[in-house]
């Protein structure tokens, strides 16, 4: 592994490097390392440690000031390493999920010099497992200031086009009680699988909300992805759990969202298990509203959910705008065209060095 990287290298170089530097969730040390050296020894930026997220700015009194965010880490290893490049298409893990990004935000703060906008970059880690190690919420916690700006980017992989905000999601547990009994007599029991039968009928009856916000169409989606129940060849089975997973437009809070399934399955048990809220687009702020125009266009809706939503959250607009296709992430195929990775660092630059 070479001891720093090139900042004013081209993107798709910058690229390849990051990928050929193994950093699975919980090893990111290496790839951390390598690029706070990069930082400090070519840019004049504030360059600070926490774990193995590495974090720097500009300091130049700009009147606004702009967050740029990509983690660092990838999920396993699949023999997909190391990088290849053929035919304008360049392999390996991590290349759409997020190294490209990564790099469009290496070469930004090795090239920009004088940035119309303050600048903030975040590289992260442990944003593949849960989410309690990741790195975002620990900057959060320890380091807020880091956090605020009048926009943020996460450069997670969009198709290069602007995915603004992202949906809300929440998991239930939809549980019928019955009563065991001998399947020899089973009308002595109660059998709560059976229970279950409406609920399901329900969720396949259901007709979700499309909700469009400024400008940008969110569908909303109550699927069933898990039914547990039975207790052996022969007996009633006293229990039954359905889980649910709602992804909800970012007008609703989690705690409307837990109301609607509440609604949806009444006269069921209803357990919330886990949720993350929504954030809104913010295309209405003013550097959104640049990035938007040096972006060309229209932006579209983030039906997932990303960490656009930890910025939303502390009151600063966020959307995805990176380099690759997501279906793409998390499989041995992973690729990202070039020409992609191309196209971000001009957007980007563009946006973030364009005078009034």
């Amino acid at each position: 592994m070479a001891d720093t990287l090139d900042l004013t290298a081209d993107p798709v170089t910058l690229t390849a490097a990051l990928v050929d530097v193994p950093s699975v969730s919980g090893d990111e040390q290496r790839i951390a390392d390598l690029v706070e050296r990069s930082l400090r020894e070519q840019t004049a930026l504030e360059v600070v440690r926490s774990g193995n997220t590495v974090l720097a700015r500009t300091n130049l009194g700009r009147e606004r000031r702009v967050v740029l965010a990509g983690h660092l880490d990838t999920v396993p290893v699949n023999d997909n390493l190391p990088s290849r490049l053929e035919d304008g298409v360049l392999h390996g893990l991590g290349s759409v999920d997020m190294k490209g990004g990564d790099a469009v935000m290496l070469a930004l703060a090795g090239t920009l010099t004088d940035p119309r906008h303050d600048l903030t970059f975040v590289f992260y880690d442990c944003e593949e497992v849960e989410a309690s190690r990741n790195g975002l919420g620990r900057v959060e916690r320890e380091l807020p200031e880091w956090m605020a700006g009048d926009l943020a980017i996460v450069c997670e992989p969009s198709n290069g086009v602007i995915e603004a905000g992202c949906q809300g999601t929440i998991r239930v547990q939809v549980r019928a009680t019955g009563k065991r009994a001998h399947t020899a007599r089973g009308w002595m029991g109660v059998n709560a699988i059976h229970l279950l039968g409406d609920a399901i009928a329900r969720l396949r009856d259901h007709e979700s909300r499309v909700v469009e916000i400024d400008g940008c169409t969110y569908r909303e989606g109550v699927q069933a992805v898990g039914i547990t129940g039975g207790v052996s060849g022969n007996v009633v089975p006293d229990e039954c759990v359905l889980t649910v997973n709602h992804r909800f437009a970012p007008d609703r809070t989690p705690a409307q969202a837990e109301a609607h399934l509440r609604e949806l399955f009444d006269g069921y048990e209803v357990t919330v298990t886990d949720f993350a809220a929504g954030a809104l687009p913010g295309l209405a702020s003013p550097a959104a509203r640049e990035l938007v125009e040096a972006a060309g266009g229209t932006p579209v809706a983030k039906l997932g959910w990303t960490d656009v939503a930890r910025f939303a959250a502390l009151g600063t607009p966020a959307v995805n705008f990176g380099p690759g296709d997501p279906l793409l992430a998390h499989t041995q195929q992973e690729n990202v065209r070039v020409n992609e990775i191309g196209h971000c660092y001009e957007v980007l630059s563009r946006f973030l060095s364009a005078r009034p």
